[in-house]
């Protein structure tokens, strides 16, 4: 490990909890218990959600930009910040940036749901759109040159990776002796750091990462043993399909993974149905493919067993989501995540 790829410590995670509760939620973990789980993983199965999606913003992403921002200088802070996003890290950006009074300029892709660039937009971000993930990082890089501002990246570094194990913190501190926990993977700054702070404060708990067939970077990356880049990504889980990993992220995804699987889309779409015909919540893709794994790929390993699964994402529109439970719900009743 180079001195680059030095993890946070428990006291590091802790003094940011402290740093950023006055901007973000402790969101609650609940014990889901019934048919729904017992059919599928059996009446011993322990299955615990930690609902991330009631977030300020709708995902975990606001702890890492509140983190980042506040660790800014004043002249820092003068000058603005900008992100790049598909979505969820825009919102994150414009509304820490809001929280402490600074401007923001943010880059979104083409592919951004209108309802995400108007929530950015709402919060006082000036949007420019971009024509892709790549085109969007250039011009973020071309911004940080011509302005000054300082880039708040979506899921680099240490700042993110203490910030998301402060959600970790939350669900060990609500649920004691879990045996493993299920975390939606894109680039990994979720992973990074709820993988950190299990392998620290249990370190037989299993930290299982779930990616959609379409965008495997992850898998990628994992295979070459280093941060990857892809060229194309296809997949219903938009926020879990960044271009690229890259190197703090990966390797503290690396040294506490257990194992990645891969759901598809359909899975994911059922998972969305699941979702919301037993619980009532209305969750972005991205968010639903821990249960998709939970219920799909990882059924086996985690019967009988204490686990959670991170719930991560609410940021879907009505009509978005009407077909995506529609999908899922065909794709149930096509024997996709079986009873």
């Amino acid at each position: 490990m180079t001195e680059a790829h030095i993890p946070p410590t428990l006291n590091d995670i802790a003094a940011c909890a402290e740093r950023i509760a006055p901007y973000v939620r402790q969101t609650p973990t609940f014990h889901w218990s019934g048919d729904t789980v017992a059919n599928r993983l059996g009446p011993d199965t322990q299955m615990h959600l930690k609902l991330e999606l009631f977030q300020r913003t709708g995902t975990f992403k606001a702890r890492g930009a509140i983190n980042n921002i506040l660790a800014l200088t004043e002249e820092q802070r003068a000058l603005g910040i900008t992100a790049m996003s598909a979505g969820n890290h825009a919102i994150a950006a414009a509304y820490a940036a809001k929280c402490i009074g600074i401007n923001a300029k943010v880059v979104m892709q083409a592919s951004a749901n209108p309802a995400r660039v108007a929530a950015a937009e709402s919060l006082g971000a000036e949007i420019i759109m971009a024509k892709d993930g790549p085109t969007g990082f250039a011009m973020v890089d071309e911004i940080v040159k011509r302005e000054g501002r300082t880039f708040i990246h979506p899921f680099e570094g240490i700042k993110v990776t203490e910030a998301t194990a402060t959600c970790g913190m939350e669900l060990h501190e609500a649920v004691a002796d879990l045996d493993a926990v299920v975390i939606p993977i894109g680039a990994g700054g979720l992973c990074s750091g709820i993988g950190t702070i299990t392998k620290l404060l249990k370190p037989s708990c299993k930290v299982y990462a779930v990616e959609p067939e379409g965008a495997a970077v992850m898998k990628a990356s994992l295979e070459a043993g280093s941060a990857q880049h892809i060229t194309g990504f296809s997949t219903i889980a938009d926020s879990l399909a960044p271009p690229m990993t890259t190197p703090y992220c990966f390797e503290m995804v690396r040294r506490s993974l257990d194992e990645l699987v891969l759901v598809s889309d359909d899975e994911i779409a059922a998972a969305c149905a699941i979702l919301f015909d037993y619980m009532k919540l209305a969750v972005e893709p991205a968010g639903a493919v821990s249960v998709a794994a939970c219920f799909g790929p990882l059924k086996e390993k985690l019967k009988g067993k204490k686990v959670a699964a991170i719930v991560c994402g609410s940021n879907i529109d009505a009509e978005g989501l009407s077909k995506i439970v529609v999908r899922g719900q065909n794709a149930l009743k096509n024997n996709v995540l079986p009873v």
